[in-house]
This record gives structure tokens, C-alpha cells and sequence, in this order.
């Protein structure tokens, strides 16, 4: 190679670096933000554990078994439904006065014998998915609010909002039946 092509192939070259350069830097300032992910143990309202993991993709769950494949399932039951229409008022979480007492009473009665609990939230299906999720959730939280001023120990609070109806949403009094908070006593 010639002196003069040389020359113009190292022009060429850091021409082409002045120009890719600050597309280079704009790309290493860029900063992204996430959450920090710790894998757990998810349990089932039935109380059977599931293995949460996370691979940097894709989150995936896998059931967690025993040596011989059956699955790890804690002791744990539907201790308590609340309608949520007796606790709350249309489109609220927060419990009136008489369900606060009547729910601290509930769960200092149930605490002998139970090691933790899970709240679980339902709505009707009259509002989006998304609306009903948040308000379902909303509602659990108040429960649980409810429970540990009683010193219940509250291992989760999930929201279902419509998705896990009782009854089919067809009338007012089958809607009324899906507006609950579910209590799962795990012993």
C-alpha cells in the first residue's frame, strides 16, 4: 500500500470514530433502571410452594417437590370470607368502624394454632380488569392492615380482582357473592 492511500485509509478511520463516537457516548450514559430480583418461594392459597426464579429474561415458576415428585404443600385452608359489601362501602377500602372490631376479633380468635396468613382480594366484573386488580388488592391490604394491629403475621396479600369469580357474574346477587376477601389460615 501506497504512503498516500495509508493516509487516506487513517483519515478514513478516525473520520469514522469522530462520527460513531458520540453515538457510542450517548449509548453509555444511558442509564436503565429495574428492580433488584430475589428469588423466593411462592405458596398457593391450597399452601403447595412453588420455586420463583428469574433468569435475567424470562421469570418462570416451577413446582417444588420432593425427591419422588410430590409436590411441597403446606397445611392451609379457607378460614374466612368476608362479603365485602358488609366491610366497605361501593368502590372504598376502608373498613368501617364495625367491620375493623368484628375483624380483630376474627383474627385474634384464629391466631392459636395459625403460623401466618394469606389475604386474597375479588371483585365483580362491572369495572376493567385492571381497575378491579387494584382494587381488589387495595381491600386485602386493608385486611392485612387490620390483622397485624392484632399481631397476625400476614405472609401475602394477592388480588384477583375479577378473575376468580365464584359464581358466574350473571346477576346482582352472584356479583354480590364475588366481592369478597378470602383469608387462607396456613398451620
Amino acid at each position: 500500500m501506497t504512503k498516500a492511500c495509508a493516509g487516506l485509509a487513517t483519515a478514513a478511520a478516525v473520520l469514522s470514530l469522530a462520527v460513531l463516537a458520540p453515538a457510542a457516548m450517548a449509548q453509555e450514559t444511558r442509564t436503565l433502571t429495574g428492580e433488584r430480583y430475589v428469588p423466593t418461594i411462592w405458596v398457593d392459597p391450597d399452601g403447595c410452594e412453588h420455586w420463583v426464579m428469574d433468569d435475567g429474561a424470562e421469570g418462570y415458576m416451577s413446582a417444588h417437590v420432593t425427591p419422588d415428585g410430590k409436590p411441597v404443600c403446606r397445611v392451609g385452608q379457607l378460614c374466612g370470607m368476608m362479603p365485602t359489601d358488609q366491610f366497605f362501602a361501593t368502590d372504598k377500602h376502608s373498613i368501617n368502624a364495625a367491620g375493623r372490631q368484628r375483624l380483630e376479633e376474627w383474627f385474634r380468635s384464629t391466631m392459636p394454632g395459625t403460623r401466618h396468613y394469606v389475604i386474597a382480594g375479588h371483585t365483580d366484573s362491572r369495572a376493567s380488569d385492571e381497575y378491579n386488580i387494584a382494587l381488589s388488592q387495595r381491600r386485602a391490604n386493608a385486611v392485612a392492615e387490620v390483622a397485624r394491629t392484632v399481631g397476625a403475621r400476614i405472609s401475602d396479600v394477592r388480588a384477583y380482582g375479577e378473575r376468580s369469580p365464584r359464581v358466574p357474574n350473571t346477576s346482582a346477587a352472584n356479583m354480590a357473592q364475588n366481592r369478597r376477601v378470602e383469608i387462607y389460615c396456613v398451620r
